[in-house]
């Protein structure tokens, strides 16, 4: 047999094998509204089968899962899959106006959710309106079959998400914020799977507990899923070594806190090695604030659950329970900087270094001036390069794959329409354009996007950016205004963090590297929901590749037909396109 007969036909064995590995799951998500209470308030909400958080998704690396959604609810909706990369299938990507419209109540849609090469935890979420506060859960990824962890097994698993609580209805809260130009609204309280812990209001006899074995070694798969904020979490007496963050290994990180953005996961391993306090710790997060306390008030609230040994005490006084002293300030920038920047990859990784495409984007909070009926309204709005996002009236998916005009432009600019001293407590002017403007890129390009935090409105916040269909490596990060001569000095084109969703610092800046080789239409966006909502994104269009195998797939049968944008989101596109700062 020659050699070209032989590798055929160890390349078919090996397809067989990955094959077999592989395995197809089928899930149903039914949504419908379900009475919760919480801080001494009984109200509906929308829950994924009965569940809050939902249910999580277990799969091997490479697998497939078939999930149809039925909508039972009040609201129309999207389910994303965070972090999966979805090769050549943006149809199920699942972001509202961006590739696909929303499933309405009454009506049922199936996402044909595509692993690769993910390996860990990842999550998914509502992607409509903020309905993903309380529609989200787990994704659980194992490695391939015969493979295992770079790190010695856990003895057991757990999984813990973050989240966000309001007592009222917050999709009617955004309505009338945007209706009336206020801040949108701020949670009442934040929950670890689900309960809000002994520090609330009608809550102690339902914090959640962790059961653990003395001596034993544990995987926590932890999920921010708050609306708006990063978090501090540590648990008292214990420390934790971070191995894994959105799905890809770290070089294990040794901390006695993280801190943990909207949209990111992490593993870590934490050794149950205490026997004091009969048994009980304290697992609490808080807000990592990075605004300016003194323009805008932020939640205060501690959200805590419990580390109980299972031959410990389950009588112990919540007085005496040990709270960790090692969960930083509300306000500690340096401790969250601190954390972020010890981040490497578990090895060297095939950086990009041939760069075709590179972008410089400002991300900015704006005012946006409503004219309406001649009687000027300001209201908050977002920006990259100077550009609001707009909702099209069609998803932008479906208007590129049927060659569609007048939905979108391909012009979204490499640079900020205006330039100025982004990070200055001065008063800044900049005028902001109102546009569904998307950046397009050929097929295998290597891209560099670095984004500048704007003061603009002396209102610099951290932001979490998050990119649909890939992820990217975190090259660099710093503070001030970029520095072209001297700042890509500083890049670790090494062993950089994998990521989908990076911080962007206050008054500074990040560079992201990432090679476009997944065809198809792809959201970017502030990982904030209010800053997604006042317009901090845009679309990258990956353009199909030479091969078939390179190219997208063809949509589904059945896509949920279009309606026209919401009221409010009318009313943001008639406004006036003239943004001014005070």
């Amino acid at each position: 047999m020659g050699f070209l007969q032989q590798l055929v036909v160890i390349s078919g064995l090996a397809l067989l094998v990955c094959l077999v590995q592989a395995e197809v799951h089928y899930h149903d998500f039914v949504l419908r509204e379900e009475n919760l209470t919480r801080l001494c308030n009984t109200n509906k909400r929308m829950l994924v089968n009965g569940q809050f958080p939902g249910p999580t998704l277990y799969v091997h690396k490479g697998d497939t899962v078939f999930v149809n959604v039925h909508n039972q609810g009040g609201y129309k909706l999207t389910i994303h899959w965070h972090g999966v990369r979805q090769p050549r299938n943006p149809w199920s990507d699942g972001t509202e106006y961006i590739t696909q419209c929303a499933i309405k109540p009454g009506t049922n849609f199936t996402y044909q959710v595509i692993f690769s090469d993910e390996e860990g935890t990842l999550w998914w979420h509502a992607h409509s309106d903020w309905t993903r506060n309380t529609v989200h859960g787990a994704i659980v990824i194992y490695p391939q079959q015969g493979s295992t962890y770079p790190f010695p097994p856990p003895y057991a698993e757990e999984i813990l998400i973050l989240g966000s609580w309001y007592i009222q209805d917050v999709n009617l809260l955004v309505d009338y914020d945007l209706e009336t130009g206020a801040d949108l609204p701020k949670s009442d309280a934040y929950t670890i799977n689900g309960q809000l812990g002994d520090f609330a209001q009608c809550s102690k006899e339902h914090t959640y507990h962790w059961m653990v074995d003395y001596g034993k070694t544990y995987l926590l798969r932890l999920v921010n899923a708050v609306m708006n904020a990063e978090m501090f979490f540590a648990i008292a007496g214990h420390n934790l070594t971070v191995v894994s963050q959105d799905a890809a290994y770290l070089k294990p990180i040794l901390t006695s806190y993280i801190v943990i953005g909207p949209g990111q996961t992490m593993d870590v391993l934490v050794t149950a090695d205490q026997k004091s306090l009969g048994g009980q710790y304290y697992i609490a997060a808080r807000q990592s604030y990075s605004g300016k306390a003194s323009f805008i008030a932020y939640s205060k609230f501690n959200v805590t659950a419990i580390l109980q040994y299972i031959d410990g005490n389950y009588t112990q006084d919540p007085e005496t329970i040990e709270f960790p002293t090692s969960l930083p300030d509300f306000e500690d920038e340096n401790a969250a900087i601190s954390f972020r920047n010890r981040k490497r990859s578990l090895t060297a990784q095939d950086v990009p270094k041939n760069i075709t495409t590179r972008m410089y984007i400002a991300a900015a909070e704006n005012q946006l001036t409503n004219n309406q009926s001649g009687s000027l309204t300001p209201s908050p709005a977002s920006s990259l390069n100077n550009v609001t996002w707009v909702n099209p009236w069609a998803d932008v998916l479906e208007a590129y794959y049927k060659n569609m005009t007048g939905f979108y432009t391909e012009d979204f600019p490499d640079y900020p329409l205006e330039f100025y001293d982004f990070v200055s407590d001065t008063i800044n002017t900049t005028q902001s354009l109102l546009g569904t403007k998307v950046k397009v890129l050929e097929y295998g390009e290597e891209v560099e996007m670095i984004f500048q935090s704007s003061n603009v409105l002396n209102a610099s916040d951290n932001h979490l950016m998050h990119l649909h269909g890939h992820s990217f490596y975190v090259v660099g990060s710093g503070y001030g205004n970029f520095d072209f001569d001297q700042d890509p000095e500083s890049y670790n084109l090494v062993d950089p963090p994998l990521v989908n969703t990076a911080t962007l610092p206050k008054k500074g800046w990040v560079t992201v590297r990432f090679k476009a080789l997944n065809p198809g239409v792809w959201l970017w966006h502030c990982h904030f929901d209010k800053h997604y909502t006042w317009g901090m994104n845009t679309v990258i269009i990956v353009k199909n590749g030479p091969t078939a195998e390179t190219s997208m797939l063809s949509p589904p049968a059945y896509m949920p037909p279009c309606d026209a944008p919401s009221t409010i989101q009318k009313k943001t596109s008639q406004s006036s396109t003239k943004q001014t700062t005070v």
